[in-house]
């Protein structure tokens, strides 16, 4: 197949076209910049995506086979109306339009069906309504206009390459020695997706008839608790975690903040209200298993490990953990 990858050059795109190349796809990525690290043999579009005019004028005359949208503008913001225009721009004559979505696009909630409904396009929260409004537009043009559409809602995805500061977060303060902050008591709900299964998956759909028109929803198959994600991704590291929970409220009143990257208490974006989802029609439909969490982790902390050490600044956690009482676990 003649594959556009919109996006590709960070995380679960990297992935995904080292994917297709070794599947025999030709492929092209268009992003911002006038190059990129995969060599001669994919071809490189510049654009940016959030102007479907200057997307139309990169890929001018040619015709893909398929697209995957796989990039959120974390800055501005990617609407409906851009990831709309991205899939007119890349012609008519498409056999999968692949976009990747996110658990966040249904709102907040436990256990969710690729079926139940979506966040409203009111969403307090940018990311949230963005990724379900443009859900909904994809949708209607499926309707509308025969866009063979598929969308892939993925939780926190983990991994190598990762550009989040989330497992490395939890690692440098292990090997630092660290006492590692717990919210409250650490009983909030997280599920995540190895970025291997999710490129897994968006390579998946290309051939799967079953696939189009549907929203598929990816990642392992039960979520864990906080205190149990950081234990899990303490365990490759062969060390006990040193394990304080810090009052939310105390955290919040302090200058704590769950975006980072400033006074970064947990995991990048990792601290949130839970939304957790089934991966049952995954399984049956395309054949998906997940990949075990802990050697998900593994293959990550042998990554990490051969990586520059970062320098990062503790001082907010002293000044949180000195400026009142809070509860030692081991």
């Amino acid at each position: 197949m003649k594959v556009l990858v919109i996006g590709g050059t960070l995380f679960i795109g990297r992935v995904l076209v080292r994917n297709l190349l070794a599947g025999g796809h030709d492929v092209a990525v268009l992003h911002r910049k006038d190059a990129h690290g995969f060599g001669p043999d994919v071809e490189n579009l510049t654009a940016d995506r959030n102007d479907p005019d200057s997307v139309r004028r990169a890929v001018g005359s040619r015709r893909f086979d398929a697209v995957f949208d796989n990039v959120y503008d974390w800055e501005r913001g990617t609407t409906a109306e851009h990831v709309a225009g991205s899939a007119r721009a890349c012609g008519g004559n498409l056999s999968r339009y692949v976009f990747l979505s996110s658990v966040a696009a249904y709102g907040d909630g436990l256990d969710h069906r690729p079926d139940d409904p979506l966040a409203p396009d009111g969403h307090p929260i940018a990311y949230v309504r963005h990724k379900a409004s443009s859900e909904r537009a994809l949708f209607r043009m499926r309707h509308q206009e025969g866009l063979p559409v598929v969308t892939i809602r993925p939780p926190f995805v983990y991994g190598p390459e990762n550009p989040f500061y989330r497992e490395a977060f939890f690692w440098d303060r292990l090997e630092a020695g660290r006492p590692i902050v717990i919210p409250d008591d650490g009983s909030r709900f997280m599920q995540f997706a190895y970025v291997s299964d999710v490129a897994w998956l968006c390579e998946r759909v290309l051939s799967a008839p079953a696939a189009v028109g549907r929203a598929f929803n990816v990642g392992n198959d039960r979520p864990v608790t906080q205190l149990e994600a950081v234990r899990a991704v303490a365990a490759p590291a062969g060390k006990e975690p040193r394990l304080v929970m810090v009052p939310r409220a105390r955290i919040e009143e302090a200058g704590g903040s769950a975006m980072g990257p400033d006074n970064l208490y947990f995991g990048e974006y990792w601290d949130l209200p839970p939304i957790t989802m089934r991966i049952d029609d995954t399984r049956r439909l395309l054949g998906f298993e997940p990949t075990d969490f802990g050697r998900g982790l593994s293959e990550t902390y042998a990554w990490y490990r051969s990586q520059p050490k970062r320098r990062p600044d503790y001082s907010f956690e002293d000044r949180l953990l000195a400026a009142g009482p809070s509860q030692s676990l081991h």
